[in-house]
């Protein structure tokens, strides 16, 4: 029996299926972030490997019984992120198929056939779509300095600017402003400075828990930051359904990433949006994970038995 690794990384979290060849799952992991451009290549390929290290753990699998790999990577959009991670996946794993693409094309891969919209809101913000024709567009996703309008890292910078703005011109906080130096461990300001500046990606997603919490107890500066970013989130999905010339189709649409399921005041306020932006839409959920449809990539890798070996 032959066993596959299929990994979904962004800027938060890895996530790693352990397949067999069979299309059963044998152990799932979770370790660090692995996009390059946020941890760089080291911190990517070292999050990957722990969470191909946990999941053969978990399911007392040696790394000789692994053949193919299939890794949807944030920040590998570019061919040249895309085979520098490709070719440490192929040192670490030596003699393995292995294939690298951005965690977007994964979420799509989870849809099936046809046309199709997922909207991705986590550490970054993306929408990917595929027409009626097969073609596949994306919207966003380019990186913090550039673009992941209404992210939870957008959420998070735009928290913090308004909080620290407010002080400077009150000289005291708010209570939101509070809870948002609580959340980092910090003291002061000064001291969030230091830290946001250092490691932004352990900083500015965090705080959309905060912001989301703060929306459903009636905070109105929450409240309009989250409208902020409910506007940007669909702004990615008009502007994908404009491109795929899907305004008058049927297609599916899905959503995928953490800032989605845990906040009520959120997600209501998103979906009525979307409902508007999208009224020829059928809204679905994945029917996998992406770390489960790169486990399925990865099983096609496989080469096929000979018929002579058959």
């Amino acid at each position: 029996m032959r066993f596959v690794l299929g990994f979904d990384g962004g800027g938060s979290k890895t996530q790693c299926a352990l397949m067999d060849e069979s299309l059963q799952i044998c152990a799932q992991s979770r370790s660090g972030p692995s996009n390059p451009l946020r941890v760089g290549f080291g911190g990517a390929l070292a999050a990957v490997c722990e969470s191909a290290r946990l999941a053969m753990q978990s399911a007392n699998i040696s790394a000789v019984n692994i053949a193919a790999i299939c890794a949807g990577l944030a920040g590998t959009a570019q061919p040249d992120a895309q085979e520098k991670m490709k070719r440490l996946l192929m040192e670490e794993f030596p003699g393995k198929v292995v294939r690298v693409c951005t965690d977007l094309e994964l979420s799509l891969e989870s849809t099936g056939d046809g046309p199709a919209i997922v909207l991705v809101a986590g550490t970054g913000s993306a929408a990917v779509g595929r027409g009626q024709e097969g073609q596949i567009l994306r919207v966003g996703g380019h990186g913090t300095l550039l673009s992941d309008e209404g992210s939870a890292y957008d959420v998070g910078r735009r928290a913090a600017s308004a909080a620290l703005r407010a002080f400077d011109r009150l000289g005291s906080n708010s209570e939101l402003a509070s809870k948002l130096l609580q959340a980092t461990e910090v003291s002061d300001w000064q001291e969030f400075q230091l830290r946001a500046n250092a490691v932004p990606d352990e900083v500015f997603p965090k705080l959309f828990s905060v912001i989301a919490e703060s929306a459903g107890q009636g905070d109105a500066t929450a409240r309009e930051l989250l409208h902020q970013a409910v506007f940007e989130l669909v702004g990615l999905v008009r502007d994908l359904i404009g491109r795929l010339q899907l305004n008058d189709r049927r297609f599916l649409f899905l959503k995928s990433g953490g800032m989605l399921g845990r906040y009520p005041h959120f997600d209501a306020q998103l979906d009525r949006h979307l409902l508007e932006a999208a009224p020829q839409a059928e809204f679905g959920a994945l029917a996998i994970s992406p770390a489960e449809a790169a486990a399925r990539v990865a099983v096609r890798l496989l080469p096929q038995p000979s018929a002579a070996q058959g």
